[in-house]
């Protein structure tokens, strides 16, 4: 038995919810390639895992709901623009519950004098969730907690669900990101030398790792750090690893964890010149839509690491479309 067989009848036992639409699209992306000049460029269609402009924390939630069988309303938070809780209140209006979300207010000036008012903001009001205002004092997860609490003692079934959507359950849902991978590169005729994507709250990664160790051992998983804060991103990957490793009963060495600095701009979620051009150029070359502060400074990063000769011409890497275009709606102001 090979090691995708292997891991494959894993996921086979592992329940869903069944948010997602699964497996997403493994595409080349033949002129940026040629634009850049190599290595062979392919993306993984994360941003089309299901409703509400997918995404993909829809992966995540779509493991970690499935302890939220007895709750009648989900509760988690993030920033004004926040992918994470658009899909929260997506999955909340699927599965018929109400949804309570956190907004943390001053982790970055708004770019925009649309900020709070379009983008993910329009569509959680859309969806049907309750907005709670509050300032970004740098615990993300406290306030979402407190909210629950308070909610409980209304008489509510609440389910909190952590900022990011980046836990251990987390993790293992996404480490089904690189089973698929390895599945459809066998299928496409190639062997990934590195999967490359943003790197934020740490679970994606922590996935991603997990998974490429178990199927696809000669790929290189390289987060890009979005955050502006490396070393706790590295850390938080690490710990989500070890977690899905566990669960999945599979071996993790933490060396294998690359998270990599200096493509995140002056701050979180706001983008530097590097991003807005990354994002240009994906939307001139390939008619795809990245955001501002995730998947265009991962796009950023990786154009980077290949002006940097990271990899040959020879080389197959592949890119994950985490999602996120909503966002850019807000941004509009600054990326002409």
């Amino acid at each position: 038995m090979n090691d995708v067989v292997r891991f494959a009848g894993k996921f086979a036992l592992i329940p869903r919810v069944g948010l997602t639409r699964l497996p997403t699209p493994l595409e080349p992306l033949k002129r940026l390639s040629a634009h850049l000049g190599g290595p062979r460029l392919w993306v993984k269609r994360e941003d089309c895992t299901g409703f509400g402009f997918g995404g993909n924390k829809l992966r995540k939630l779509d493991h970690v709901l499935t302890e939220a069988h007895e709750a009648d309303t989900l509760v988690s938070g993030g920033v004004v623009q926040s992918n994470s809780q658009r899909q929260v209140a997506a999955a909340a209006a699927k599965l018929g519950l109400d949804c309570h979300l956190v907004v943390y207010h001053g982790r970055l000036q708004p770019p925009s004098d649309v900020y709070e008012k379009t983008g993910n903001v329009a569509l959680n009001k859309l969806f049907g969730a309750t907005l709670h205002d509050l300032p970004w004092t740098g615990d993300r997860n406290h306030a979402i907690e407190d909210l629950a609490a308070r909610l409980t003692q209304e008489g509510r079934k609440p389910y909190v669900v952590p900022y990011g959507v980046s836990n251990g359950l987390g993790a293992v849902g996404y480490a089904s990101t690189a089973l698929e991978i390895a599945q459809q590169s066998a299928e496409a005729g190639f062997a990934p030398s590195a999967i490359v994507h943003c790197s934020g709250s740490g679970a994606t990664q922590a996935g991603l790792a997990v998974g490429a160790a178990a199927c696809l051992p000669d790929c290189r998983v390289v987060g890009i750090d979005i955050d502006a804060e490396p070393a706790r991103v590295r850390s938080d990957v690490i710990q989500y690893a070890r977690a899905a490793a566990a669960f999945l009963d599979e071996p993790f060495d933490e060396k294998c964890i690359d998270v990599v600095a200096g493509h995140a701009g002056p701050a979180y979620g706001v983008p530097h010149q590097a991003t807005i051009d990354a994002i240009k150029l994906m939307g001139r070359l390939e008619a795809l839509v990245l955001d501002p502060v995730y998947s265009g400074k991962g796009l950023a990063g990786l154009i980077a690491l290949i002006e940097e000769g990271r990899w040959t011409q020879e080389d197959d890497v592949v890119f994950v479309h985490t999602g996120g275009e909503p966002a850019l709606f807000a941004y509009l102001d600054g990326m002409n």
